[in-house]
C-alpha cells in the first residue's frame, strides 16, 4: 500500500521536536485557522463529521465527547491530555512527544478553543523522563511565540499548559483514576455517572483527550472533515500508527489508514516472522486485548472489525508470536502484570487478577489439574463487567480467549505436568 504519512511525516528528520523546525513546515497555521474561522461550535461540528476516534483505546468520537461539556457553566472548564501510555506493547504516543511535540500542542489548542477551555494539563507517563524535558521544552517556546499564554495569536484567546508527570502507575491511564491522581490523590477510578465532561478535574467539567487523538486535529482543521474522511473506512475513519512487537523481522511503527488487514501489517510492512517461523498467535491491540490465532489474521484493523471477531483494536500495537511460544507462560505473564497493577479498590479486581496469576502459573509449572481449566474462566466471567473501571476485564478477556483458542495447550500442560516448550 503506498501511503504518505500524515501523523508521522517529519519524525525521522532531525530536530524535529524543535519549534524552528515545526514553523519550516506550516506549524501552527492550523490552530490559526481553527481559532479565526471557525467558532467554537463549528470546529466541534468539524471534528464530529470527520469521524475521529479516541486513539487512547476506547475508540469513542471526539467531537461528540467535546459535545457533552456544557456550553454554559459557571466553573471553569479543563483539557487533559493523557499522556500516561502504559499499556504493554504500546509506544505510539511516545514517538509524538518525543519527536512531534509542537503537532502536540497545536492539537491541544484547537481542541480547548473548540471546548473553550483555558487551561490544559498533559498527565504524561512517569518514565518518559527525556519526553517531558522535550515536551517541556517545546511548550516554553509556544510561549515565547505567543502561541500560548494571554492572547494566541492576537485574538485575545487565552490557554496556558501544564505538564504532570505521574508515578509509574498503569491505572493512571484510566481516564478517572488520572483525574484522582491529579488532584494529588491516589490513582483509584470513579464511578461513573457523572462523567468527566460533567464533573471531571476539581469536579469540573473536564475533557480527557489520547496524545494520538489531539495529534489528528491540526490536519483536520487544515484541510476538512471530508478529506479526513476519505483516509481509513467508514467507521474507523483517519491514519492510525499501528505498533509491531515480538517475533516479528521489522518491529516499529507504521502510519497507515484504519482499515489494514493484520495480515499486511505483519508481513508486508513488518517483513513477517522472525526467522521465517510460522506464526502462531497475535494480540492485535495491546495486551488487555483477547488474543488471536494465526488463522484470524486477515481481519481488518479497525474498530468495528475486530470486535466483530471477539477481540479489539485497542491501542493497534500487535504484538506477534511465533509457534516457539507457550501460550500458557505468555499468559502468565500478562496476568503478572496486571495483578500487580490492580489498584486494589474493587474486590473482583483485587482478588481476581491474583487468582487468575496464581492459577496459570501453578499450570505452566506443572502443578495444575484440568478443573483448573473451566477455573479461569469461570473467574473471568466473574470479573468483567462488575469493577469500577475495566483494568478487570482487561485481565479477564485475554484469560478467557487464551483458554479457549489454545485449551489443548494448556491440557497438555497439566497432562505433563509441566511446560512442554521447556523440557
Amino acid at each position: 500500500m503506498n501511503f504518505e504519512p500524515i501523523l508521522t511525516e517529519y519524525v525521522k528528520h532531525q530536530n524535529s521536536h524543535t519549534m524552528d523546525f515545526y514553523l519550516s513546515h506550516d506549524g501552527y497555521k492550523s490552530a490559526q485557522k481553527a481559532i479565526q474561522n471557525f467558532k467554537p461550535d463549528e470546529l466541534i461540528e468539524e471534528v464530529k463529521k470527520s469521524g475521529l476516534r479516541g486513539r487512547g483505546g476506547a475508540g469513542f468520537s471526539c467531537g461528540m465527547k467535546w459535545g457533552f461539556v456544557p456550553k454554559i457553566t459557571t466553573k471553569p472548564k479543563y483539557l487533559v491530555c493523557n499522556a500516561d501510555e502504559s499499556e504493554p506493547g504500546t509506544f505510539k504516543d511516545r514517538l509524538i512527544i518525543e519527536k512531534d511535540p509542537h503537532q502536540l500542542i497545536e492539537g491541544i489548542i484547537i481542541a480547548c478553543f473548540a471546548v473553550q477551555i483555558h487551561t490544559c494539563y498533559i498527565y504524561i507517563r512517569g518514565e518518559f523522563v527525556n519526553g517531558a524535558h522535550i515536551l517541556q521544552k517545546a511548550i516554553n517556546e509556544a510561549y515565547e511565540r505567543h502561541f500560548l499564554g494571554d492572547s494566541i495569536f492576537g485574538t485575545g484567546y487565552k490557554l496556558d499548559i501544564t505538564i504532570h508527570r505521574g508515578a509509574g502507575a498503569y491505572i493512571c491511564g484510566e481516564e478517572t483514576a488520572l483525574l484522582s491522581s491529579l488532584e494529588g490523590g491516589r490513582g483509584y477510578p470513579k464511578i461513573k455517572p457523572p462523567f468527566p465532561a460533567i464533573e471531571g478535574l476539581f469536579g469540573c467539567p473536564t475533557v480527557v483527550n489520547n496524545v494520538e487523538t489531539l495529534a489528528n486535529l491540526p490536519h483536520i482543521a487544515l484541510h476538512g472533515a471530508d478529506w479526513y474522511k476519505n483516509i481509513g473506512t467508514e467507521n474507523s475513519t483517519g491514519p492510525k500508527i499501528f505498533g509491531l512487537s515480538g517475533h516479528v523481522k521489522k518491529p516499529g511503527l507504521y502510519e497507515l489508514p484504519l482499515g489494514i488487514s493484520l495480515r499486511t501489517l505483519i508481513y508486508e510492512y513488518g517483513g513477517g516472522v522472525l526467522d521465517d517461523k510460522n506464526l502462531k498467535a497475535v494480540i492485535p491491540g495491546g495486551s488487555s486485548c483477547p488474543v488471536l490465532t494465526a488463522h484470524e489474521i486477515d481481519t481488518k484493523m479497525d474498530f468495528d472489525s475486530l470486535i466483530a471477531i471477539g477481540s479489539m483494536l485497542g491501542t493497534a500495537s500487535a504484538i506477534v508470536m511465533d509457534t516457539s511460544t507457550c501460550m500458557v507462560d505468555a499468559l502468565w505473564n500478562v496476568l503478572r502484570f496486571y495483578a500487580h497493577e490492580s489498584c486494589g479498590q474493587c474486590t473482583p479486581c483485587r482478588e481476581g487478577t491474583g487468582w487468575l496469576a496464581k492459577i496459570v502459573g501453578r499450570i505452566e509449572k506443572g502443578d495444575g489439574t484440568k478443573n483448573d481449566l473451566s477455573l479461569i474462566t469461570e473467574i473471568a466471567n466473574n470479573m468483567v463487567g462488575r469493577t469500577i473501571c475495566v483494568l478487570a476485564d482487561a485481565a479477564a478477556m485475554p484469560a478467557r480467549s487464551y483458554v479457549q483458542k489454545f485449551y489443548s495447550e494448556f491440557e497438555e500442560h497439566v497432562q505433563m505436568k509441566g511446560c512442554p516448550f521447556k523440557k
